[in-house]
């Protein structure tokens, strides 16, 4: 074994890296928007979900072998469309982010609600985003215990809520299983996948990994399927506890739900609260810096020397992007006044990258001969379901604006 292999990570530590990125705290939106859109046939949706998320996941992992390097997703579209191609997939990916974590602040909007009655949900989302992007211009940034203590925060509530909701859990609360119409399950993809964006940043474990050819995809699955099960079973057992009339609308905390459910651990339920509340602000505090960064990385790539100029002065910069990237949230929070919006315009953006980038595969003859194409013609056909899934719920909402 050469030195260098010696200092890389094995396939385990690889499962648990992958796991972190996925597990986040846009899970907890799911249950309210799910229950009033589809109903228990919600669960049916994640299933759904995770198969397209480990084939869609296996194309990006190839891709990821076949083009190490940085720029990701611009580069993989690159391949086959070139530099304009490449600026499209790598932007769309940037503002189906920003997108989500103006529907996280709306999230934490809701929950400050509970400790702050007196203020509306937005004006407490935007001194929430004031004080982020404070955080981030001056360099406050998680340590890896911080990193540790906000999966533990976002692992911890899961794993609770889903023990409480299965000792209540009944058979008679799932009929009928799908009161909306099983079409609705499909459209709810676009709902679900919003949990497990995150899955593709295991495509840099390629550097990094020990055997990558067989441990990366073996990574990619394990973590999938794990943050999967976990995902549906969380979800599952709220349908199981919880009458349909316990749910008052899609942006309904979790532990509004859980209060109705168990009136009798008030204190345990706040501590819930607190502990969502602060994965989610966290989530929310990594994504503004993330996001930035991306920006920044991006930018050389642009063809623009007075860009390029900027930048060399001082300009552009990464305080400068990390404001910018923070009132981009804040306007997609305040802008956005329905949750199937946020939903909608998220998986369109986030997922259309994801298509843009597996288009290379396809025009690999090599790819072809050796069958790994198998995987990614079914990534991009459940790819192409959420996105037209997603694209016909943003139709119908444009419709009832106008």
């Amino acid at each position: 074994m050469s030195d260098q292999n010696l200092h890389k990570i094995g396939l385990a530590t690889a499962i648990i890296i992958g796991m972190n990125a996925m597990i986040g705290s846009g899970v907890f939106t799911a249950p309210s928007a799910l229950a009033t859109e589809v109903g228990p046939a919600g669960i049916l949706a994640y299933i759904f979900v995770v198969a397209a998320i480990w084939f869609m996941g296996s194309s990006l992992a190839r891709l990821a072998e076949l083009f190490p390097g940085e720029g990701s997703f611009y580069l993989y579209a690159k391949q086959w469309g070139g530099h304009k191609v490449g600026m499209l997939a790598i932007f769309s990916y940037i503002l189906g982010a920003i997108v989500a974590m103006g529907l996280l602040l709306r999230i934490t909007g809701e929950y400050l609600v509970k400790f702050f009655p007196a203020y509306s949900s937005l004006y407490l989302s935007g001194v929430v985003l004031a004080v982020l992007i404070l955080a981030n211009v001056f360099g406050v940034a998680f340590s890896r215990f911080g990193q540790h203590l906000l999966i533990f925060l976002t692992v911890s509530p899961l794993i609770i809520i889903t023990l409480m909701c299965l000792t209540e859990a009944k058979f008679a609360n799932i009929i009928p299983f799908a009161p909306y119409g099983y079409w609705n399950v499909l459209k709810a993809t676009r709902i679900v996948i919003f949990g497990f964006f995150g899955f593709e940043c295991a495509a840099s474990l390629y550097k990094v990994v020990k055997d990558p050819h067989k441990n990366v995809p073996r990574a990619f699955s394990w973590s999938i399927l794990g943050v999967g099960a976990l995902y549906t079973l969380f979800v599952s057992s709220i349908i199981f506890a919880t009458p349909p009339d316990f749910i008052a609308n899609a942006y309904e905390p979790i532990t509004d739900i859980l209060l109705k459910l168990f009136p009798q651990h008030i204190w345990l339920i706040n501590v819930l609260h607190i502990s969502i509340l602060s994965a989610i602000i966290g989530s929310i505090h990594s994504m503004i810096w993330s996001v930035s960064h991306l920006i920044m990385s991006i930018i050389d790539k642009v063809r623009s020397p007075r860009i390029h100029l900027l930048k060399k002065r001082g300009v552009i910069s990464q305080p400068l992007l990390v404001v910018i990237v923070g009132l981009l949230m804040g306007l997609a929070c305040a802008s956005l006044q329905n949750i199937d919006l946020f939903f909608s315009i998220i998986a369109l953006f986030v997922v259309f990258t994801y298509i843009l980038s597996m288009i290379t595969l396809l025009t690999l003859p090599s790819e072809w001969k050796s069958g790994n194409n198998i995987k990614t013609i079914i990534g991009m056909l459940t790819a192409l379901t959420i996105f037209y899934f997603a694209a016909d719920s943003l139709v119908e909402e444009v419709i009832k604006f106008i």
